[in-house]
């Protein structure tokens, strides 16, 4: 393909898909393509669609109709849709957005590649093109999940649970350290199930401490890990190594027993109590971080004060709540949606209220204290960073007076004069 075959790509939902989106981007630049940043330069437009909720679903066809004006308005050539949305809906895509020229699947579909005239380049498997800053990156260890959860269309789009080749994370790790990057962020459908399908049994403390210890590396954080069956022995590691950071994401969705026998979690109220004091007890200060979903069918007042009662006694760090999703396909498909919007809204109100209150007293507690911030931006004087304690675009900043002369990437330490809910302000 000639060079001046300008394309653009844009991703969709979550950091999964932002990883796909980075490898193709290495892909098309080896072939010749000259990938852009900027859609008014794009000949060619690639949308890497999100199918996980209703909400999800709804933005990424927007993405597309908002490429399908462009491309009537001559400003583009062609537009393609890849991704988790076109892989539960590929034939309807194809039918009621004609202007589509191609839709194809996720995980790399091949058939993407060779319609624009190329195919997958084995040589460049782990190469990426960083649309994150360039000190932090995400870092897919698996692919798919084999967990029933009846609201959960995952399975449906990226299949069962597939662990990558520990040599092939590694590469890629130390590829990203070489280009700067100090913080990787450990990513999959279910982080904690790593290495099972390899050699039958759990892996990931010891692909953990291996990522830690990478020339380069300062930070790895854990997401996306699953509360049933967690493998307790990554425990010592979160609590000692320097290099890895004292912050776990952990979904529990409910704390109703009743619900969470229908969400099909394989664990219970009592389990969910356990594990969460398991894990504070080993781990000092850890932050934990967790998602809730309130609304799903038969979730009545009762089940829900307990899951209020739960988030107020467990007193998380960092919380999400979102609103139940029916999803076409799933075991909940079923179940209707009985919960009228307007309530599951209310509920999903009570929730971060709540935590929002939590989150403002564990910030307060911080003032006076110094922490060490890796700086993500700078305004002016201000330089704006995270704790250990904090994910990127999910989790709270630190507003750090006179960091104007520190740049993106540095570590400082700030000692802490002022806090609000969801942010810390300090002084280098």
């Amino acid at each position: 393909m000639k060079r001046n075959r300008r394309i653009h790509v844009v991703t969709m939902g979550c950091a999964k898909n932002i990883v796909d989106s980075e490898k193709l981007m290495a892909q098309l630049r080896r072939s010749d393509f000259d990938v852009t940043a900027q859609p008014e330069e794009a000949e060619i437009a690639v949308i890497n669609t999100c199918g996980f909720i209703e909400a999800a679903k709804e933005e990424s066809v927007n993405a597309i109709m908002e490429h399908v004006r462009r491309k009537g308005k001559g400003k583009l050539k062609k537009i393609y849709a890849i991704g988790c949305l076109t892989e539960r809906y590929r034939e309807d895509l194809k039918r009621e957005i004609p202007e589509l020229d191609g839709v194809f699947g996720s995980n790399g579909d091949p058939g993407f590649l060779r319609a624009l005239g190329t195919g997958l380049r084995y040589e460049l498997l782990g190469e990426r093109v960083l649309t994150t800053p360039s000190h932090f990156a995400y870092l897919k260890i698996s692919e798919g999940c084999d967990h029933p959860c009846s609201f959960c269309a995952i399975p449906l789009m990226r299949g069962k649970h597939v662990s990558r080749p520990s040599g092939d994370i590694l590469q890629e790790a130390r590829m990203l350290a070489d280009q700067g990057v100090k913080e990787l962020i450990i990513i999959g459908q279910d982080t904690t199930s790593y290495g099972k399908d390899l050699q039958g049994k759990p892996a990931l403390s010891e692909l953990l401490e291996k990522l830690a210890d990478i020339p380069g590396i300062e930070w790895v954080r854990l997401m996306y890990a699953y509360p049933s069956q967690f493998p307790t022995d990554i425990l010592p590691l979160l609590a000692s190594h320097p290099r890895i950071c004292r912050y776990l994401d952990l979904p529990l969705q409910h704390a109703a027993d009743e619900i969470l026998r229908s969400m099909r979690r394989g664990t219970s109220r009592r389990n969910l109590l356990e594990l969460l004091q398991t894990i504070r007890s080993a781990v000092p200060n850890v932050a934990l971080r967790t998602t809730v979903i309130v609304g799903y069918p038969g979730e009545t007042e009762k089940e829900f004060e307990k899951l209020v009662e739960f988030v107020r006694d467990m007193r998380f760090a960092r919380l999400g709540a979102f609103t139940y999703s029916r999803e076409e396909g799933t075991a909940a498909w079923p179940l209707g949606d009985p919960v009228p919007r307007d309530e599951k809204e209310r509920r999903r109100s009570i929730i971060m209220e709540l935590q929002k209150e939590i989150s403002d007293e564990r910030n307060s507690s911080l003032v006076g204290s110094r922490v060490r911030v890796l700086i993500d931006r700078v305004e002016g004087e201000l330089a704006i960073g995270r704790t250990e304690h904090d994910a990127p675009e999910i989790d709270n900043e630190v507003y750090v007076d006179g960091g104007g002369r520190l740049t993106p990437g540095i570590f400082c330490e700030a000692e802490i004069h002022d806090a609000t809910e969801y942010d810390l302000y300090g002084r280098i």
